[in-house]
């Protein structure tokens, strides 16, 4: 396995996307308003780096410690503590950054607030019962990917409770729904649109990330996530 190997996807997906920004934003609503007298531009840029940063961190954190065992190597059992504050820091930016740009970009949809929040509360409700399956069965850790690190969840079997009962890959389905959240909460273009960049882009380190590395963790192509 190359450290690279199926980046030139991810990097296709990037470019591709930015063509799409640069026709998308000037029109409609996407720049109005600001925050703490930063614009809504910078917000949304920011938001876009800091989520290709968190996914670039996974990428080269997984791929060096699966070919090389560099983390461990180096840091030892502190190696995966260390990738995980680092993976959790990214996440939560991640997040905040869109409740940020959110807020900068607020009432720029011309549809009803109450219809916005009605949307936000169902698909608030899958979010939730997935995040609880985490949390109680699926682990944090084995979420961000101690399978990288620790051969002993390699033996462990497929998750079939709570949310996992029902779909293998809930993170990716319903986890990220919590990225939608702002732009229905705050009706802002801006965030609805970067809320769909991230729901595609998780979908782009599924395949050329997180399928190899199980292939070549487990020699199958289902993972749970």
């Amino acid at each position: 396995m190359r450290i690279l190997e199926k980046q030139q996807y991810h990097l296709l997906f990037l470019v591709v996307f930015a063509g799409l920004f640069l026709l998308i934003l000037p029109s409609g609503n996407f720049l109005a308003g600001n925050l703490f007298g930063i614009s809504t531009l910078s917000w949304f840029i920011l938001s876009i780096a800091i989520s290709v940063t968190h996914q670039v961190y996974v990428l080269i954190c997984w791929r060096i410690q699966l070919k090389l065992n560099w983390i461990t190597r180096n840091f030892g059992e502190k190696g995966f503590k260390l990738y995980v504050r680092g993976f959790l820091i990214l996440f939560f930016s991640r997040i905040l950054s869109v409740v940020f740009l959110g807020i900068s970009n607020q009432n720029s949809m011309g549809l009803n607030r109450t219809f916005l929040l009605i949307v936000a509360a169902i698909t608030s409700v899958p979010m939730f019962y997935l995040f609880y399956s985490v949390l109680r069965y699926f682990g944090i850790h084995r979420a961000a990917g101690a399978d990288h690190f620790d051969p002993a969840y390699h033996d462990m079997p497929r998750e079939t409770r709570g949310m996992y009962r029902y779909v293998k890959n809930g993170m990716y389905i319903f986890g990220f729904l919590i990225m939608w959240q702002p732009g229905l909460i705050f009706a802002s273009e801006s965030a609805l649109l970067v809320a769909l960049f991230n729901h595609i882009y998780i979908w782009v380190h599924y395949f050329t990330l997180e399928v190899p590395d199980m292939q070549k963790i487990y020699g199958e192509q289902e993972t749970d996530n």
